[in-house]
């Protein structure tokens, strides 16, 4: 019988080592496919140097330059610099930004204790009294009181006013997104027909005229001579509006759950409060967990909606900061930086639900 040694082991062909054949399988697998690879490559030829020349070789990044210094044929990166605050704060006090820089610190403490807690059996305990607590001090530590200077909200603005809108609208809708989706899988009628009308009512309607109605509208079913702040009643329509989308995902998932899971529960003798909260709903939610990562990321985009009724979200700052004659023209480098701090953020969540999936998953691999 022929032996053969180590030194002896031929190398497979250079036409089938892995990268060769992903780019067979995925870029030219048909003469289709190979033509439209061409064509990506052409494009991408056309318009990658022109984006490197304005964004990084012909760019400025002497960040104390002014705008006649920069030019007009790259970025002027000292725009966003001599900005940079008016970008995360808005037009909030400078001499009261510790109070913002505090509501972030408490934010990432949270996060890494609650991923040190991971496997504690405390952690439920954490999560439900931070969403209970955390929202207070947030409020107090941005708009006063308790021996802390007012601010009004009119002030606040930039990335502070984003996160705040979003996480204010995703908090709020989601536990009243599951009420309105039970509501309207409930076999009582009267229950059922107002989750209906609702949720089709709202979804009916663009977000921009939930915003006007309840910047024009609603102040009017209030007392004469009772100021109703602008920023709450924002508040107060995007949560309705964004109800109505989190109760249709999530009665998607509920119409998921087999059968069968209904019956068993049944056959339990549990009740309907622990057949919905033991066993229907953990798996709705967990199945509708992308879709329900996708809706908040569309409800952090539409916070720049917010500047139709006079908010300046971290968008408009950019309108407002060009507009100072020192920066005229500078639009476009502030548009990249919000799409850039904008993209993060989003594809982190983005992320994070990818996490949420794997880690809740129960099917066998």
């Amino acid at each position: 019988m022929a032996t053969y040694s180590l030194k002896e082991t031929k190398q497979p062909p250079k036409s089938q080592t892995k990268a060769v054949l992903w780019l067979k399988d995925n870029l030219f697998s048909s003469v289709t496919n190979a033509s439209l690879t061409f064509i990506a490559l052409y494009i991408i030829y056309l318009l990658l140097p022109p984006i490197l020349n304005w964004t990084i070789f012909d760019a400025n990044f002497d960040l104390t330059a002014d705008n006649d210094s920069c030019g007009r044929e790259g970025a002027c990166w000292s725009f966003i610099n001599a900005n940079f605050k008016m970008f995360i704060y808005g037009f909030y006090p400078q001499e009261e930004l510790w109070r913002v820089n505090t509501m972030f610190g408490i934010i990432a403490a949270l996060v890494a204790l609650g991923s040190l807690l991971k496997s504690s059996q405390y952690r439920a305990h954490f999560i439900i009294g931070s969403f209970l607590i955390y929202p207070v001090v947030a409020f107090v530590l941005l708009y006063g009181g308790l021996g802390l200077e007012i601010v009004e909200t009119d002030k606040w603005g930039g990335l502070t006013l984003t996160v705040v809108v979003a996480a204010v609208g995703i908090i709020a809708s989601f536990p009243l997104g599951i009420l309105f989706a039970l509501g309207r899988q409930s076999e009582m009628r009267v229950v059922k027909f107002i989750s209906v009308v609702y949720i089709e009512f709202v979804r009916g309607v663009p977000l921009i005229t939930i915003l006007f109605m309840a910047s024009v509208v609603l102040p009017l079913f209030f007392s004469a001579g009772m100021d109703f702040d602008k920023l709450l009643r924002a508040l107060i329509g995007i949560t309705l509006f964004q109800t109505a989308y989190i109760a249709e995902v999530i009665r998607g998932g509920l119409q998921a759950i087999p059968k069968g899971q209904y019956e068993a529960a049944d056959a339990a003798g549990l009740s309907f409060m622990q057949k919905t909260m033991l066993v229907i709903l953990p798996q709705a939610l967990k199945i509708s967990i992308p879709n329900i990562v996708g809706s908040f990321i569309a409800l952090f985009k539409d916070t720049t909606l917010l500047l139709i009724i006079g908010l300046f979200d971290m968008l408009a700052i950019v309108g407002a900061a060009t507009s100072n004659s020192n920066w005229l023209g500078r639009d476009t480098e502030g548009y990249v930086f919000v799409a850039m701090v904008i993209w993060v953020i989003l594809y982190s969540m983005s992320r994070y639900s990818k996490r949420l999936e794997v880690r809740f998953s129960t099917e066998h691999k």
